[in-house]
């Protein structure tokens, strides 16, 4: 009875006699256990657990002889994100993974360092860095621009507005980067004209105005001719006095005053502003009146001496 005892109780210390593999972080370890469950046989073998420590099969898993248990030790790491700094304990295989544990959900623009894709270390720190695009739209004037215009048929005195120029309108659209808040680039995506600019046109007239005005107007002219001139009186009384070409010698400060000239160079009936002298028309000739001479007109002996001879610009009227 005692030989059979003895050999039942060697059979079943044999058949509880297991030796098991244990990888730790990739290091292997065999270990001979009596304990049925992953938990017992650890802790028969003093292999303690972190509560982030994973482990598998599970620690209240059966064990068979040669079987394998491995385990990965948690590490200390810490997170910063959404502006705070969160030390954790882990024992995923990477960033992507420690993240998911974590519940730290990621955008489709967030950026991650170190790269989400590397291995969890001690002492790691991971950053998390939120990024957002904002899109904003503003609308802005455009300045009109100032066209001038030239009229020839307009003295060169005068200056008008034909139309007054109005700012347009510019909606530009910017597409603005935030990285945890803070602007970190933009750009313009889309710019489009809500209101098209008036142009200002203002016109300048080009035409010659003799230097004085009659009647608050000023005169045009279409050439100007540098003269020698004398001076006339009415020999024969005045509105007695009659010109070469037949009409009466008038002179009048207030209107026009006959004068002599050459009609080959200033055809009779021109009209005419001479300079000190004012209005006149071409009326009269004398035998020594040749090219750029005149001879003006005036009601005295005195009046003409005064004047005597002097070189004056002659204005040819429009």
């Amino acid at each position: 009875m005692v030989i059979l005892i003895a050999i039942s109780v060697i059979t079943y210390v044999q058949l509880k006699r297991k030796t098991i593999t244990v990888i730790i972080d990739d290091k292997r370890k065999d270990i001979v256990t009596y304990k049925d469950t992953v938990g017992a046989a650890l802790e028969d073998n003093e292999i303690s657990l972190a509560p982030k420590d994973k482990i598998e099969p599970k620690v209240d898993s059966e064990i068979k002889d040669k079987d394998t248990i491995t385990i990965k030790k948690a590490v200390n790491v810490k997170i910063a994100v959404d502006g705070k700094s969160i030390p954790v304990q882990s024992a995923e295989n990477n960033v992507a993974s420690l993240l998911k544990e974590e519940g730290i959900a990621l955008n489709d623009k967030d950026k991650v360092t170190p790269d989400i894709n590397s291995n969890l270390c001690e002492g790691m720190e991971v950053a998390v860095t939120r990024v957002e695009t904002k899109n904003f739209t503003e609308s802005i004037p455009i300045a009109y621009k100032e066209v001038v215009k030239k009229d020839n048929t307009l003295p060169n005195t005068t200056k008008k507005v034909a139309q007054e120029g109005k700012k347009g309108e510019k909606q530009i659209t910017t597409s603005v980067v935030y990285e945890n808040g803070v602007e970190v680039a933009r750009k313009v995506i889309k710019e489009v004209v809500a209101k098209k600019p008036v142009d200002k046109i203002t016109i300048f007239g080009t035409l010659p105005v003799v230097p004085v005005s009659r009647g608050g107007s000023s005169m045009a002219y279409g050439k100007v001719l540098k003269v020698k001139s004398t001076a006339y009186w009415a020999v024969n009384g005045v509105g007695k006095t009659y010109t070469a070409s037949g009409r009466k010698a008038v002179r009048n400060p207030e209107g026009y005053s006959t004068i002599a000239v050459d009609p080959k160079v200033i055809p009779y009936g021109t009209r005419l502003f001479v300079e000190g002298y004012g209005l006149a028309i071409a009326a009269d000739t004398g035998t020594a009146i040749k090219g750029n001479k005149i001879d003006v007109y005036f009601n005295t002996y005195g009046e003409a001496c005064k004047w005597g001879v002097k070189y004056v610009n002659v204005y040819v009227l429009r």
